[in-house]
């Protein structure tokens, strides 16, 4: 499947994949992990056909993007913020729209707290928050050891990430015909297989969103926009609500038949809701 972060960019040494598409106010669009920036290939053509303008990237040791060697290079959530933020000063942006996803959505919690001039409104969709990851299967595999995990054949790595993929949507056969070899592709074989767990899966710790938890109410200085896949088997519903009370303000769209990859199963939805929140 073709990539949407076509262009390359040195932030701080580092390699990151990135793409813009259209014209009008800025938009800047986070993904999550085990995906890449893939995730919004149905998204952008509605956001740019409604007069804005696009950006997107793959995250430091995700998709397109660099996959440093070096261990002691951080790609948690907290170390994505600064790679964000100079991004959008090589974009020329000093302030945007942030629709995020997932992991992303740790990332723009951050930024929303710690550099709030930075956004023009926020929208978080099927995102990490407070203590809501990793799943308790996703820790039960963590403290049996990542390394054993690293060294498992391909076959049995593809195999066991292929289900892992499949329960992030509600509609299985949909992601099967479209992303769902190039997800794995960026996650398996000799360099991705790897990297998921040094660049994702070792960082995933909720000490990156609790810190921010207390502050959420911030948030709320800012138009914030809530969606959610109702059928979320990662991150459970319940995170949304949580953060509707939390967040003064907020407005919130849960959405059927729609799984925690909600760009996947519902992504003309989620176009429209954002573009009418943005235009409200």
């Amino acid at each position: 499947m073709n990539p949407i972060a076509t262009d390359n960019v040195l932030i701080d040494g580092k390699r990151i994949a990135h793409g813009v598409y259209g014209q009008g106010e800025p938009i800047v669009l986070l993904h999550g992990t085990p995906s890449s920036s893939l995730i919004w290939r149905n998204v952008v053509p509605r956001l740019v056909g409604a007069g804005y303008r696009v950006h997107l990237f793959d995250l430091l040791g995700y998709g397109h993007s660099e996959r440093p060697r070096d261990p002691s290079v951080d790609t948690s959530i907290s170390a994505q913020v600064p790679v964000l933020e100079a991004l959008m000063d090589h974009w020329g942006l000093e302030t945007a729209h942030i629709v995020a996803h997932d992991f992303g959505g740790g990332i723009a919690q951050r930024l929303g707290v710690f550099h709030p001039r930075r956004l023009q409104s926020l929208t978080l969709i099927d995102v990490v928050s407070y203590d809501s990851y990793p799943s308790p299967r996703t820790r039960q595999q963590m403290a049996s050891g990542l390394e054993r995990l690293i060294k498992v054949p391909d076959s049995e790595h593809r195999a066991h990430f292929r289900e892992w993929l499949l329960t992030a949507v509600h509609d299985p056969q949909r992601l099967e015909s479209s992303a769902l070899e190039t997800y794995l592709d960026f996650i398996s074989g000799p360099i991705g297989q790897a990297s998921l767990f040094q660049h994702q899966i070792r960082h995933y710790d909720p000490k990156h969103t609790m810190e921010v938890a207390a502050r959420l109410p911030e948030l709320g200085r800012i138009p914030v926009k809530l969606i959610w896949g109702a059928h979320d088997a990662w991150q459970s519903v319940d995170y949304a609500h949580r953060l509707h009370a939390d967040i003064p303000g907020s407005d919130l769209s849960v959405l059927e038949e729609c799984g925690h990859f909600s760009p996947e199963d519902r992504p003309e939805e989620i176009a429209r809701l954002v573009i009418e929140f943005l235009k409200r």
